[in-house]
């Protein structure tokens, strides 16, 4: 016999305990869902290698980045570019948020700095900079990189420079869908 899933049992349960609950979020599709939010650039294939161009063995510039339309309710966008096998730990690429509601992509070469333009606003990576450090990584196995695209029910109330911690933390409750495109790299 075949056991329910009670598992929204335990979430409510969580819930009632006073419990934060912020990856409850709907629809959280990732590209390819039916009617989700896709993320796609020209640069590179989904799981593709990222050419030296976007790179710090090139120059260094961001790829253009590109989506459809979001869940009706969005009211900016969230970009976030990581590396989790760096070997310090997960290693942050970029931070873009606030968005405007209408954009539909971002730019190449997105020049470094607090503000992109068109709106929005670029955090601080790992490096330390404002705006886009490409992949860099020391020599041997590929590395991936995660460009993540959340959609948000809100504007986030943080300053240029915020971090990519400050950005997911105001970010909790207020996602409405999410896109994911990975690229790799090796030197």
């Amino acid at each position: 016999m075949k056991t329910p899933n009670h598992s929204w049992m335990k979430a409510a349960a969580l819930v009632a305990a006073g419990a934060t609950i912020w990856f409850l979020v709907a629809p959280f599709a990732a590209n390819g869902g039916a009617g989700g939010l896709e993320l796609k650039t020209a640069a590179f294939r989904d799981g593709g290698a990222i050419p030296k161009k976007f790179t710090c063995d090139g120059s260094d510039a961001s790829p253009r980045l590109e989506w459809n339309t979001p869940p009706a309710r969005t009211r900016s966008f969230a970009l976030i570019v990581d590396d989790p096998d760096a070997p310090s730990g997960t290693w942050v690429h970029w931070v873009v948020f606030n968005l405007p509601t209408e954009a539909r992509a971002v730019p190449e070469a997105v020049p470094r700095g607090e503000k992109v333009q068109g709106g929005g606003s670029q955090g601080r990576n790992d490096f330390p900079q404002l705006g886009y450090g490409g992949p860099c990584p020391p020599s041997g196995k590929p590395h991936r990189y995660f460009f993540k695209l959340y959609a948000l029910d809100s504007q986030l109330n943080l300053m240029p420079g915020a971090t990519k911690s400050d950005v997911e933390k105001a970010m909790q409750g207020h996602v409405l869908a999410k896109a994911q495109l990975i690229g790799r790299y090796y030197r």
